[in-house]
Order: C-alpha cells, then structure tokens, then sequence
C-alpha cells in the first residue's frame, strides 16, 4: 500500500464508508498508532494538559482575548488542506473552534506527524487569537499534542430507525456528533438542579437518602424488580417508589423531606416509559394537597424558566403555558362533559355498571366493579385520550378511594379523596394526596388491596405494609405529599420525542441477547416436542372465494414499542413500523402468554385494513396474528414471528 493511501484521512463529513472501507480506516489507524508508539509517541502514556480556555468562550470575548495565547484541548472534528498549512476543528465541551496549522511554525518534524492523524484524534493545543480575512475566529498553532488516538471512524451522519438505535446504544458517539444532544442533557442538568432549588430554598425541603432495595415494593401501584440477598438468604425487590419511607421520615420529626432518584418498575416500555427512571417525592407535614398544587406549580414552571428563559414551552407543534396558577378539573366533571354520565346523580353501585355498560364498556369487567372503581375506569377509557382535553396543565382531582389507598379522604364526601394528579399534553407528570394518616383506614385498605394480590385479580395491587402501618399508629401529623415524574417534565421542556432522547443510557436489548439465547452446548439433543395431547380447532368447511380472501392485507411488522394497558389483565399496547411513515397501534390480548419487554423488535404478522376498534379507550388499528391451540384442556398460544430479514412492511401472498 502507497503512503499516500496508508496516511489517507476520511472526513466524515463528506464521505461515507462501506463495511469493508470501515474495516480498512481501523486497521490503517492501529497501523499509525503502532508507528507512534515506536517512535516514542504513545498518546496514551499523556496524563495532564493545562486547559485556560474553552471554544465559545475565545468567541465570546474575542475583543479582549484577540492576540493573546490560550491553552485549549479537544477533538478534531474536520481537516482542510494538506500542504504546508492546514485548518482543523477542534471540538471542546462548549462547541468548536477553528485552529491554523502551519509548517513553518510547528517545525518539519511536528508537521510530518500531525499530517498523519485523523478525525476523532485528541489533541492539546497551544497558540494565538485571530480572525481571518474570512472573519473565523481561529487559533494560530503554536504547540500540538496527541493526547489520545481514535482507532474508531466517526459516523457521518445519523439517520433512520437503525440509526436511532445506534445513537441511544453508543450514546458517547452521539454526544460528539450532535450539539443539540449534548445541549438537552445541560439542561437537563440545569432542570434538576432548578428543582431542587425550588423546593430546598422557596420552600424549605432537606434532601434525603432512603433505601433503593425493599422487602415490600409499596408506594405505589406497579410490577416490582425482584433479586435475593444472597448473605441475609433475603428475596429482595428494587423500589417502585420512596413514598413509604419518607412518610416515615415526618413521623420522626422531620417535617419536609425530599428525595430524587431512580425508581424501577418491571413493565412495559415505549416513548413516555423506561423501567428505570427518575421520579421526585416531596412530602410537607401540617400542609395539605393545596399547598402541593402550590408546590408543583412552582417546581415546573422554574424549571422551565431556568431551561428556556419562558414560563411558555413548546411541544412537538404544540404551546403550553406554565404560569401559575393551573387549572383544576374535577374526575366527575370531566367525565360528564366527555360521555354525559353525571356521578354526582348516581348513588349505587348497580347505577354506576348500568352508565358503564350503556357507555360502551364490557359488561363482564364491570360486574365486579365499584361505583368508584367505574368512575376511574371511565376518566380513563373516555377523557384521557381525548385530543387536547388534558393538555393543560390542569390538575384533574376528585380520585375514588378504590384507587388512591394512600389518600385522606375527602370530609364533604368520603368516596373520594384529597388528592391531584397534574397533566399536560394529556400526560400525567404529578400525583399528590393529602396523605392518609388514619393507621386503622391505612391498615384495611392495605387488607383490601392484599387480597387482591392473593386472589390474583390485581398484579399490582399495594401489599401489606405492617410496619408502615405501625409508623402511622406511632403518629403522622396532617402532611401533603407529592410525586412528580422528572424524566416526563424534561422531555416537556426539552421537547424531546422520546424519553431515551433524555435518558443518557437508556435501557436497551443486547444485540446478541436473540443469539446468546439461540446458542445450545454442542451436545445437546434436538429438543423433542410432545403434540399428543394437542387439541385444535377442525378445519373450516366453509370455502371463501379467493376475491374475498385478497382483500384481507397481511404485512410484515417490525415491533418498535410495547406495554401493558393499564387496568387491562390481558391487553399490550405495540405500537408497529409497518412500512409506511406512520406508527401503526394493534392491541391484543396476549399478556398471558408473553411480556412486553421481550416481543420489542421482533418481526410479527398482522392484518393491517381492519376498520380501528376502541378497547379500554385505545383505536386498534389492525390484528397481530397467533397461533392457538389446546393442550390438557388448557388454550396455548404463540404470536406468529417471523424471520427479522424481512422488512416492514412486505405483503404476504
């Protein structure tokens, strides 16, 4: 290979490489990093450089930093001319500046080795202040150290689903490739550290520390993360929520607390959710869910003030203004005004499934169902999806007691509680009680919702807590508490799409995990399958004419999102690329038979030019295709997946 070739540099962008070019560029650059090393130039024995100053600030103050020496250090980014002068990019961890290379001024030698780095080297740089005849403010080099070599080439560009992958998946690469993705994260940093000062400086808050792994993951309604201790022989959960240990904190006496963290739920993901996520909870003794409205509002709008310098954001098209004060929407009211029902009108139980059935709800799920219970199932299928009714903020209050086991109850009428839930865009970013501090009411609502964990009936249904019942007998003064889901009010004020567009890491599907699983030992024996006690339906006898038969489209799907549909045993939600530019939502009732988390990015079947049916409030556009049968009276089931070569998108014939 010709030296012209061998020390050939690729400029990401304007060029982009094939696999097999790729392959090249890295053996190229361990090439040019051996050659440094045995010359005595190992970047990666560099431990230190001094750095006075960073990109956008020499551009900032170029009037009083023109002609002086600074000290800088970053990335080359881009490199112009080969001669006896160069211009490059240098990227620092306030944007880019340009730098002059000169020959004549770094020496022959010096020159020789920079000619040969690339883009994505790491180089500490001494030189003047100037602008150009062009007016570029640029750094005249006097002085180049290699401080650390990429063996890497750096994507050109980012485009597309694959793409998009690859960006949450090596996040490193993203931050250095996209401004306005390193610009999200510092304000995501300025969000949280606004928050904070909100609530430690305006209203008096100490930050605390409660305990990530619990025996009992209570505090809120959600499937928990389960692992065991292996010294203490101990089955453990990661914590669904703090709420429960701050409570306990106020008991002892102090009487504003707060915690922000991370808090784990083992459920469905897709744009609003990650099971790992960062979630607030602020807890004020001797005040009420007034004095929490007061609270959110505050913390939100700063938050947004701090981020973007305007109480008014704008999300995805759409404006919000979060100048306090917020509006309030009682459940009963909003179910009025979406489906005419009055609850105020309607006493019993029996009144209550009658409206619901006359609503449109299945007459078998509501059977069971309370006055209270049908009054939150209804906020939910009818008003919660309405386009723009929750858009807000609004603070929607008035929860039936069924469904807020850790909410004092309203004294005016004790079938509802003293708590909020705060939306805007329709999403839910806040939930906050005047908390229950009644132990005898706590301890039989726990009773309550225990059973229902026993039973089967509610998955997520709170467990016993007895200590924490003990905590409230020992004495919980009057306390407002609060919740508010960070990762949610980021991407609101960011306007980020996605909640992995504010996650810097997060969760994703190894790439080999579908490999590692299909690995068997070598000497393992071809699994056997039993179908002798296989049940399956007798073939149709009735024929159908290939016309009719046409005009069912079967396509190919790629899975980009699933989850569980809340209040639904049996119902996820996957929200499918089916070739076209729109996502496409199916719901189906497979929970039984598979969990969310692992039918994401699978390639599945699905009849596409169904007319759309509303199931608990959601259109289903389409059917996922199964595969059922029966076996010792028992009904299997298998979603039909198909191999991932096949695009979305492709008709079946």
């Amino acid at each position: 290979m010709s030296e012209q070739k061998k020390n050939q540099n690729v400029n990401p962008d304007t060029e982009e490489l094939t696999e097999e070019g790729l392959s090249e560029q890295r053996r190229i650059r361990r090439e040019k990093l051996k050659n440094l090393q045995e010359a005595g130039r190992n970047p990666y024995l560099i431990e230190k450089w001094d750095i006075n100053a960073y990109s956008q600030d020499i551009k900032d103050r170029f009037e009083e930093m023109d002609g002086k020496e600074v000290s800088i250090a970053g990335r080359m980014m881009a490199k112009r001319g080969m001669g006896k002068a160069s211009f490059i990019d240098i990227q620092d961890s306030k944007g880019r500046i340009q730098c002059h290379v000169k020959k004549d001024v770094l020496g022959e030698e010096e020159y020789k080795w920079f000619k040969t780095s690339d883009i994505g080297d790491l180089f500490g740089i001494v030189g003047k202040v100037f602008q150009t005849q062009r007016g570029e403010i640029t750094v005249e080099v006097s002085k180049m150290v290699l401080l650390s070599k990429s063996l890497q080439v750096l994507p050109n560009k980012w485009h597309g689903l694959k793409d998009t992958d690859i960006r949450y998946r090596q996040r490193y690469v993203d931050l250095i490739m996209n401004q306005d993705v390193k610009d999200t994260f510092i304000k995501r940093a300025a969000i949280i550290k606004e928050i904070k000062r909100v609530l430690e400086e305006d209203f008096g808050y100490l930050e605390v520390d409660t305990p990530i792994l619990t025996t009992i993951a209570g505090g809120a309604n959600a499937r928990p993360f389960e692992t065991h201790h292996n010294t203490l022989d101990l089955d453990m959960k990661l914590r669904i929520s703090n709420e429960l240990y701050l409570k306990r904190l106020v008991v002892g006496g102090l009487d504003r607390v707060y915690e922000m963290g991370k808090m784990f739920r083992n459920e469905g993901m897709d744009r609003n959710h990650n099971p790992e996520f960062t979630s607030m909870e602020c807890y004020m003794a001797y005040e009420d869910m007034e004095k929490t409205m007061e609270v959110t509002e505050q913390v939100v709008s700063k938050a947004a003030l701090k981020a973007t310098g305007s109480m008014v954001i704008e999300y995805q098209g759409k404006k919000f203004d979060l100048t306090p004060p917020w509006r309030r929407l009682r459940m009963s009211d909003a179910v009025k005004e979406i489906t005419g029902v009055d609850f105020d009108q309607i006493q019993t139980d029996e009144e209550a499934r009658t409206a619901a059935i006359g609503q449109g709800m299945d007459k078998d799920e509501v059977q069971e169902m309370t006055r209270g219970k049908i009054l939150a199932e209804m906020f939910e299928e009818y008003c919660e999806d309405v386009p723009g009714y929750l858009d807000g903020p609004v603070f929607v209050v008035g929860h039936p007691v069924e469904i807020s086991p850790l909410a004092k109850r309203d004294p005016e009428d004790p079938r509802i509680t003293r708590r909020f839930e705060a939306y805007i865009n329709g999403w839910e970013i806040a939930n906050a009680f005047s908390e229950l501090n009644d132990p005898i009411d706590q301890y039989e609502r726990f009773k309550e919702q225990q059973a229902q964990l026993d039973d089967g009936s509610d998955d997520e249904a709170h467990p016993m807590d007895e200590d924490f019942v003990n905590a409230l007998e020992v004495g919980l003064p009057p306390t407002g508490g609060l919740g508010i889901g960070i990762d949610r009010v980021i991407m609101l004020i960011t306007n980020a799409p996605s909640i992995r567009d504010i996650i810097l890491f997060p969760t994703m599907k190894p790439l080999d995990s579908d490999s590692k699983k299909a690995k068997k030992p070598a000497a393992a024996a071809p699994e056997k399958i039993d179908f002798s006690n296989v049940e399956i339906e007798p073939l149709f006898e009735d024929m159908v004419d290939f016309d009719t038969f046409s005009k069912s489209d079967f396509r190919a799907v790629k899975i980009k999102e699933c989850e569980a549909v809340p209040k639904s045993k049996k119902l996820l939600k996957f929200v499918l690329d089916d070739g076209t530019d729109e996502d496409r939502v199916i719901l189906s009732g497979i929970h039984d038979y598979y969990e969310p988390e692992e039918l994401v990015g699978k390639t599945a079947i699905a009849i596409v030019n169904l007319p759309p049916r509303k199931m608990m409030g959601i259109d289903s556009c389409g059917m996922l295709i199964s595969a059922v049968h029966h076996e010792k009276g028992e009904e299997r089931l298998h979603l039909l997946m198909v191999d991932d070569h096949i695009p979305a998108g492709a008709k079946l014939y």
